[in-house]
């Protein structure tokens, strides 16, 4: 016979072991479905775990996958990484946009063709220019002045080109935070369909 203590102790016991299980359920069925997820602040561990997931699914072949992301953004070349693996795999990216897609986070739903650029209606998007804190010696600092106006116009590129706006536009724009709704996204040229179910995210 257990005791109450003891009972709860097991109880506790068993259910330390469903919490690792249920999420390697949860990361199978995702796998399964060819379903990929960015939530949070961008980095180069979600970087190196979200390009792991686009590889592996590529190898197994080359049906579309979904990547959905809600993201304030983060770290800018974890961005870039993940923004270019997008366009190198052979498998086409579907992008889906959910609660909100800022900074870094709007740089990697642009990895995405326009045509799989996709949001549910209650998104909002941030474009804004890179941030960056510098420190130290006057040259130093000078340099890293430097790579933030050369970051700033590659991203203003990228924006112009994968949106259609002029360049000169997105840098007016993209000077102060620019907020966009799921609807002022879509007539920008950012987002290319607002769905609300998931059949139609074709």
């Amino acid at each position: 016979m257990t005791d109450a203590s003891s009972q709860t102790r097991l109880d506790k016991k068993d259910d330390d072991k469903e919490k690792p299980e249920a999420g390697a359920m949860v990361a199978q069925q995702l796998f399964e479905s060819r379903t990929v997820l960015i939530f949070g602040e961008i980095s180069q561990k979600v970087a190196k775990e979200v390009v792991a997931q686009l590889i592996a699914l590529d190898a197994k072949n080359a049906d579309p996958i979904r990547l959905i992301i809600c993201s304030q953004g983060g770290h800018v070349e974890a961005g870039d990484t993940i923004h270019d693996m997008i366009r190198f795999i052979k498998a086409p990216v579907k992008m889906i946009g959910t609660g909100w897609v800022a900074s870094a986070g709007a740089h990697i739903f642009l990895g995405a063709k326009k045509e799989n650029r996709y949001c549910l209606p209650n998104t909002r998007f941030l474009l804004h220019q890179p941030m960056g804190g510098v420190g130290g010696p006057a040259a130093d600092i000078a340099i890293e002045a430097n790579e933030i106006i050369k970051m700033r116009l590659r991203i203003n590129e990228i924006i112009a080109r994968e949106t259609g706006q002029d360049v000169d536009k997105v840098a007016k724009d993209t000077d102060r935070n620019f907020w966009m709704t799921a609807e002022e996204a879509k007539e920008y040229g950012l987002v290319n369909h607002i769905v609300a179910t998931a059949d139609k995210v074709k």
